[in-house]
């Protein structure tokens, strides 16, 4: 019976404390969470919701964009065995490879240009923005007049004052898929290339000056400290690069419609084909899935490579 009281004082104290907790709780985080609940409410309503109904969609027979009934992994079978979709997987990797090969080292390069001048550093800053600013599709209609293969087009009227044989351009099969990336790096290269621009700015000048004392060139400062100083952001940007080029629809869409015979077509743009052309929405949105599961394995084994690169 002497215990009785003891115990109860301790749990007294133990309530008194848990409450003193409740409204310290309250008076720090409840501001913060009435903040972020309108866009913690967009976000969910019209990213993760659209989401999680489109892969559960994808396992039904669709009529137009209505659910008809389950029919598993059929949309899926269909949509692989396709033979447009295998040679469109081939065509998405090519639009990846031509990304890296001609636009994954220009925004660096240019970053260090501008890095360096001593003078009109803010005009060089804008211009090359500027293409950013350009609506996606108003950017591959102006590269469509370029690349018309007439001879009206620019490009084949700059050939022809210099006395060359005219080309087909984005009519010939081997060279649609490098002029589009060539496209798509004009319009989106600018964004990049402040990244870089404030990664640059944020090196520690000592290190350039102890290597100048060394008698070290550009090269070697490029490579033994600019390079590794903004190495992180460069990864990012590798695989945020791959993520955006993987999912290329504007451009083809709007230039070649994927062709000719197929040869620039993505897997955004059968998706989007399934969707609005043929009105197949579960197939449409099985394109969109295996899309998703190809680029979350890439960037896992992306980042398990940089782990493990990184210790060592």
């Amino acid at each position: 019976m002497s215990a009785q009281p003891g115990i109860r004082a301790a749990a007294a104290v133990k309530t008194a404390k848990a409450a003193a907790g409740w409204k310290r709780w309250l008076h720090r985080d409840v501001p913060s969470w009435l903040l972020i609940a309108p866009s913690l409410f967009f976000f969910v309503v019209f990213h993760w919701q659209p989401i999680v109904s489109g892969f559960a969609l994808s396992f039904f027979e669709t009529k137009g964009y209505n659910a008809v009934r389950f029919n598993g992994l059929q949309n899926y079978i269909d949509v692989v065995s396709n033979s447009v979709f295998q040679q469109t997987l081939v065509n998405t990797f090519l639009y990846v490879f031509w990304s890296l090969v001609i636009g994954f080292l220009v925004p660096i390069a240019v970053a260090v240009m501008i890095n360096e001048m001593k003078h009109m550093q803010s005009f060089f800053k804008f211009a090359v923005y500027f293409p950013g600013m350009v609506p996606g599709v108003a950017a591959a209609l102006l590269w469509m007049f370029l690349f018309d293969p007439g001879p009206g087009g620019l490009l084949n009227m700059l050939l022809d004052a210099l006395g060359l044989p005219m080309s087909q351009w984005l009519q010939n099969s081997s060279l649609t898929i490098p002029l589009i990336i060539v496209t798509m790096t004009w319009r989106a290269f600018g964004g990049t290339v402040i990244l870089y621009l404030a990664s640059l700015q944020g090196v520690n000048h000592e290190l350039y000056e102890a290597s100048a004392i060394d008698g070290a060139g550009i090269r070697k400062r490029l490579r033994h400290i600019t390079i590794p100083q903004i190495s992180h952001i460069i990864g990012i940007m590798f695989i945020l690069q791959i993520i955006g080029v993987f999912q290329v629809l504007y451009e083809p869409l709007t230039m070649t419609e994927g062709g000719p015979n197929n040869a620039s077509m993505s897997l955004m743009l059968t998706s989007y084909h399934y969707a609005f052309r043929y009105f197949e929405a579960g197939r449409s949105l099985a394109v969109g899935v295996i899309t998703f599961v190809i680029l979350a394995a890439l960037t896992a084994v992306y980042f398990r490579i940089n782990k493990r690169s990184n210790e060592d």
